[in-house]
C-alpha cells in the first residue's frame, strides 16, 4: 500500500511556472477556501445559538458520551488546513486544477441560507423527538418502490432523499458540519484518478461515481479531466435532478439505480468511484455494494473511495466518531466504523493499494486483480 507521503511526479509545466505565477495561485486559492471555512463556520456559530434558543421548548434530548477522545477545536482547525496544503500541493504538482467549488452567487446564497436557517427548528426537532422516520410513514408514488434502509431522515434532515429541496440544500447542510472542508476531501480521490489518467486516453475510460447525489466527484472529476466522459448513478431521482441541472455537460450522463444492483455488464468499467455512501449502507449492503464493484470493474480497474473516518484510523477523533451517528442519526454509521473495509474487499479480489486519512475522512484506493 502506498505511503500517505508519497511524492507524485511534478509535471515541468508546474515547474516552469514563474514565480509571480504561483504566488497569485496560491494565493487564490487561500482567499476562495478561507472565505468558505468562514462562510460556513458563520453559519455553524449561528445555528448552534438557534438551536440553544430552541432547546428550551422540546423535549431533552438523549445525552451521548464519546467512547474516546474528542479533537478541540483547534486541533479540528490544524486538521482542516492541512487537508488544504494537500489540495493546493495537488494542484501545484499539476495532478488537477485549481478548484473553483461551492461558488455561490449573491442570490443563490441567499436563497440557500435562508432555507438553511428555514430548517434549523425542523431538524432541531427531529432530533429531540427522535422523529426519523417521517419519510416512511409519508412516502408515496415512486418512493414506495426504494429499499426501505433507504426510506429515513437521515441527518434528521427535511424529506430524506426524496425531495428537490432536500437536494438543493444539502451540500450546503454538509459544508457547514464540515466547515466548508467537504469538497477538499472529495478530492482526495482525484489523487490516484490522476495517476490512472496518464497511463489512459481518457476519451477511452468508462468511468462511474455510485450514489453520485448531487454532484459527487463526477462534478470535479469532470472538471479535472477535459476528456473524461462520467456516469452519475444514483437511487434519489430527485438529487439527480439537481444534478443533471448543475453539471451541464455532454461528457455526463445520469442513471436511477441501486448500488447493489449496478446496471452495468460484467467486467466493463475502468474507474468506479463512490464517496460518502458506504457508512450510511446496511451491513448486507455493504457487501452486495462491494460484490457488485468489484463485478463491473475491468481487470486492474479502480475503484476509488472515500467516506469517513473508522475507529483507529486517527485515535484522536475516535470519541467525535462514536457520537456523530446520535447527533444525526445515522443508523449504520457504529458498524461501519468497525467494518473491516480492506478485508472485504480484498474477498471480492479488490486489493487496497492506498489509503491517507483526510481531517475526519479516509480516501483509498482499491485495484481489482483478476
Amino acid at each position: 500500500m502506498a505511503k500517505a507521503n508519497d511524492k507524485p511526479r511534478v509535471s515541468s509545466a508546474v515547474r516552469s511556472l514563474p514565480p509571480v505565477a504561483r504566488l497569485a495561485r496560491r494565493t487564490r486559492y487561500v482567499l476562495h477556501q478561507g472565505s468558505r471555512v468562514a462562510l460556513y463556520t458563520l453559519h455553524s456559530e449561528a445555528m448552534r445559538r438557534m438551536n440553544k434558543r430552541i432547546q428550551k421548548d422540546l423535549p431533552e434530548a438523549p445525552k451521548v458520551v464519546p467512547e474516546g477522545p474528542v479533537p478541540g477545536q483547534r486541533r479540528m482547525l490544524a486538521d482542516i488546513f492541512k487537508l488544504f496544503a494537500d489540495d493546493l500541493k495537488a494542484v501545484e504538482d499539476g495532478l488537477y486544477p485549481i478548484p473553483s467549488d461551492g461558488t455561490l452567487s449573491p442570490r443563490e446564497l441567499l436563497d440557500t441560507s435562508r432555507a438553511f436557517f428555514k430548517d434549523v427548528p425542523e431538524v432541531a426537532r427531529r432530533r429531540a423527538t427522535g422523529a426519523h422516520q417521517e419519510v416512511n410513514e409519508e412516502v408515496t408514488g415512486f418512493a414506495e418502490a426504494l429499499p426501505r434502509y433507504y426510506r429515513q431522515n437521515f441527518h434528521f434532515q427535511t424529506d430524506g432523499w426524496l425531495s428537490e429541496d432536500s437536494a438543493k440544500l444539502y451540500d450546503f447542510q454538509v459544508d457547514v458540519l464540515f466547515s466548508g472542508a467537504t469538497a477538499a476531501m472529495r478530492r482526495k480521490a482525484l489523487v490516484p484518478f490522476a495517476h490512472i489518467l496518464k497511463q489512459k486516453d481518457q476519451r477511452k475510460v468508462v468511468y462511474v461515481d455510485v450514489a453520485c447525489g448531487t454532484g459527487g466527484l463526477l462534478r470535479p472529476a469532470l472538471k479535472a479531466f477535459p476528456r473524461l466522459r462520467g456516469i452519475g448513478l444514483d437511487l434519489s431521482e430527485p438529487y439527480l435532478n439537481v444534478a443533471r441541472k448543475r453539471l451541464k455537460t455532454p461528457r455526463a450522463s445520469h442513471v436511477t439505480a441501486m448500488a447493489e444492483q449496478l446496471p452495468f455488464a460484467d467486467a466493463s468499467v475502468d474507474v468506479v468511484s463512490c464517496v460518502f455512501l458506504f457508512h450510511e449502507l446496511p451491513p448486507k449492503i455493504r457487501r452486495q455494494v462491494i460484490a457488485e464493484i468489484s463485478r463491473v470493474l475491468k481487470p486492474g480497474g479502480s475503484f476509488l473511495f472515500v467516506d469517513s473516518l473508522q475507529t483507529g484510523d486517527v485515535p484522536d477523533y475516535d470519541g467525535l466518531l462514536s457520537v456523530f451517528p446520535q447527533l444525526f442519526h445515522e443508523p449504520y454509521y457504529a458498524s461501519y466504523l468497525q467494518e473491516d473495509l480492506t478485508g472485504l474487499c480484498a474477498e471480492q479480489g479488490l486489493e487496497e493499494r492506498w489509503m491517507v486519512p483526510a481531517f475526519v475522512s479516509r480516501a483509498a484506493e482499491f485495484v481489482k486483480t483478476d
